[in-house]
């Protein structure tokens, strides 16, 4: 992750310029847009592309870009395209490579994930002018156009599943893609980003998930909102002041709007940290980040083709494994901050036991008129009453003597009690 961090003052100083500058559409057409047949013409044929560096002449210059194809790619299977942004003074590679994280890191963590859920993507790096998304006159936005025509008359894509992100200046660059394609793109995740390379249209639903740190001193975080309340609105969701932890709390707050139109969520992930695509609960960057798990989830919420089934919940929900899991001894401290009619809950699981723990499912009961708003650090298969937490991709493991946190958001009736009942893979917990 070390090129990310060489967004320093000079990308400030270019935001204040670029925030005017908005991209004109030349008016490209992709071919298949999101409500049209799945499958690209490069379904079933051998592959034109392979991974690697490539050029593409786009608006009469040579483009570059890399090319990510999963193992064993299968020219009949649809893939999904996931399209990964740089930031300012970053590359192509060092959104490919993972940078000094490597294959941890690359494509802001996504990659690893979907070698791991049966390696269902395919992922693209275009480069930057000038290690840049400026979009002088829809040049970028035209390449975009060009690459997404390329890859799909070259390789077999589901052109339900089109997805962009970036960090920073790469972030604008998606929030252009999400203003101006909306009808080619199925979502967009914005890291820490503003209005940097223009909003062309901007009119029409798309899913969006905005990631953004409290405490941002390049890209202030009311920047990151503006950009979210834009897909408020299109996509028809209840206007709301989305929870977002204090300066200083080591926590991060994940809001799913409800009432949005059936198919286009919008996510909003707040942090206490600054400018980071890769933010640490407990401290610093790096990729032992939440921000790949939880943009995974956005991400493979659409499989399928079409709408998620759902996008009106604030809370992800899954069955209780029945899988089971390891049993240690564990004690488990929560605290609770209450207001009006709602309230956060931070829970710290520790375990006490001599061997480590790997996959874990904390059951806990809710205080009586007590109901989960959302959630961060964990899967919750339930909203009131008892309830079971399972681990999310990257705190499964909780080593001898060692502890993680996860929490929740919930409304009241009156009750602010502090669950209770801890049992971690069916074993009753202390009290810390």
């Amino acid at each position: 992750m070390a090129r990310h961090r060489t967004v320093l003052a000079m990308a400030l100083a270019s935001a204040v310029v670029l925030l005017g500058a908005a991209g004109i559409a030349l008016g490209g057409t992709v071919s298949g847009g999101v409500g049209a047949a799945a499958a690209t013409a490069g379904c079933g044929k051998a592959p034109a592309l392979s991974s690697g560096q490539h050029t593409i002449s786009s608006g009469g210059q040579n483009r570059s870009y890399i090319l990510r194809l999963p193992p064993g790619y299968d020219s009949n299977r649809q893939y999904r395209l996931f399209v990964g942004f740089h930031w300012r003074g970053g590359t192509a590679n060092d959104v490919d490579s993972g940078g000094t994280d490597g294959y941890n890191w690359s494509y802001y963590g996504l990659r690893k994930l979907s070698d791991a859920a049966n390696n269902g993507t395919i992922f693209v790096a275009p480069q930057g002018n000038g290690n840049g998304w400026a979009n002088p006159g829809g040049q970028d936005l035209k390449f975009v156009d060009d690459l997404v025509n390329l890859l799909g008359s070259s390789l077999c894509i589901d052109t339900t599943q089109r997805f962009a992100g970036g960090f920073s200046y790469g972030g604008g660059m998606s929030y252009e893609v999400a203003c101006a394609r909306a009808n080619v793109f199925r979502a967009v995740v914005v890291y820490s980003g503003a209005q940097l390379s223009g909003c062309d249209g901007g009119t029409q639903p798309i899913g969006y998930m905005g990631v953004h740190g409290v405490s941002d001193n390049v890209l202030g975080i009311g920047l990151g909102r503006g950009l979210r309340d834009t897909f408020v609105r299109n996509n028809g969701c209840t206007p709301q002041n989305a929870p977002e932890p204090a300066a200083g709390s080591r926590r991060h707050i994940v809001t799913n709007y409800s009432g949005c139109r059936a198919g286009y969520p919008v996510v909003w992930a707040a942090f206490d940290g600054g400018h980071t695509p890769g933010p640490i609960d407990s401290g610093g960057d790096g990729w032992r980040t939440w921000t790949s798990g939880e943009v995974w989830k956005f991400l493979t919420q659409f499989a399928g083709g079409g709408d998620p089934t759902s996008t009106t919940t604030t809370t992800t929900t899954s069955p209780v494994t029945t899988t089971p899991l390891p049993v240690g001894d564990c004690k488990v401290g929560a605290e609770v901050n209450a207001w009006n009619n709602g309230l956060t809950a931070s829970i710290t699981i520790t375990n006490t036991g001599t061997a480590p723990i790997s996959g874990w499912l904390l059951g806990f009961t809710l205080g009586s008129g007590q109901s989960i708003t959302g959630g961060w650090n964990a899967t919750y298969d339930s909203t009131t009453g008892r309830v079971g937490a399972t681990n999310v991709s990257y705190n499964g493991d909780i080593a001898p003597g060692t502890s993680t946190s996860i929490g929740f958001q919930a409304t009241h009736t009156g009750n602010t009690a502090a669950p209770s009942q801890f049992t971690l893979n069916g074993k009753t917990c202390t009290s810390a």
